[in-house]
């Protein structure tokens, strides 16, 4: 997944302008000597800045107009990104960024490979550069270090999601994507506005698994590496591309409590692994699929609808 290379590891992002003709696009570079660079958002502020996620740990700014991106935030002291799965890898702004000036992001810690979720704060003196201190809402612990997800969005109803990877290995050998017991193969929904005694966020009322032990988080499941995602912004409807294993690159269209099948299925293939399990009702199949590795396609990595 990573984009860019480590000799060297430079990249050029690149600007997409569809033309009033139907069909015809224009391209042109926007910036230049990129490290790795894994995500790129906006905080709509109305500023119009552009906000790039590096993998090995910073988040460089760049301003309306500029080539040449500052350093808004730089967390390579706490960011493990030595393996090609690892390092930081999602950031969302709070819808009301321009009033409180909160952000959240997703990295790998580099102590001891976990994931760690954690909010932030822009500078008091300076919009272009945000404070280093963290506030953690979740360590979660990883198995194997690939498998990590990492996406962070703010869905419509002023929620933070964050999407699971199963934790590594092949065929989920912990079955984790299918338990409910660990945040693992998840998608997660979080109140980052009301905090309880015991954590730095609150667990919205209408999660589906509301009063099980630990499932309180989870939105979803049955996810194998959810590593881009995004909100319609006409419907709210969350489209999500998971990425497979030996066959199938599947889209998933994400609702409340659903379980979208892996390690069971990879996209709409029975996998073997739990066969008996395959002729069970209550999973959830692709609204797309195509094969993996066919055609000089790889994996699924994102869109928008």
């Amino acid at each position: 997944m990573r984009i860019g290379t480590r000799a060297p590891a430079v990249a050029v992002m690149l600007a997409f302008q569809v033309t009033a003709v139907i069909g015809a696009i224009q391209i042109q570079p926007i910036v230049t000597g990129l490290v790795e660079p894994v995500f790129v958002t906006s905080a709509r502020d109305g500023t119009g800045r552009l906000f790039i996620v590096e993998q090995g740990g910073l988040i460089q700014v760049l301003e309306p107009g500029s080539i040449s991106p500052t350093v808004f935030l730089d967390l390579r002291d706490r960011v493990k990104s030595d393996e090609p799965e690892q390092g930081l890898l999602g950031l969302a702004f709070h819808p009301d960024f321009s009033l409180n000036g909160r952000f959240f992001v997703n990295y790998t810690r580099r102590k001891d490979g976990y994931t760690v979720i954690a909010a932030f704060r822009v500078s008091a003196g300076n919009p272009d550069v945000g404070r280093p201190r963290e506030h953690r809402l979740l360590a979660i612990p990883q198995p194997a270090p690939n498998h990590n997800g990492g996406m962070l969005a703010f869905g419509p109803d002023g929620y933070l999601y964050a999407g699971m990877g199963d934790g590594g290995f092949g065929n989920d050998p912990g079955g984790r994507a299918q338990d409910l017991g660990t945040l693992l193969g998840k998608m997660l929904r979080i109140d980052v506005d009301h905090r309880t005694e015991k954590r730095r966020y609150g667990i919205p009322r209408d999660n589906p698994f509301v009063g099980q032990r630990g499932a309180g988080p989870i939105w979803a499941l049955g996810f194998r590496n959810p590593w881009r995602w995004s909100f319609d912004r006409i419907t709210g409807e969350l489209w999500l591309g998971d990425v497979g294993q030996d066959s199938k690159e599947e889209i998933d269209l994400v609702g409340r409590g659903g379980n979208y099948g892996w390690r069971i299925f990879e996209g709409s293939e029975c996998t073997g692994i739990e066969p008996v399990a395959c002729g069970q009702a209550g999973f959830i199949g692709p609204v797309d699929e195509y094969d993996t590795h066919v055609g000089g396609r790889c994996a699924v990595t994102g869109g928008y609808v």
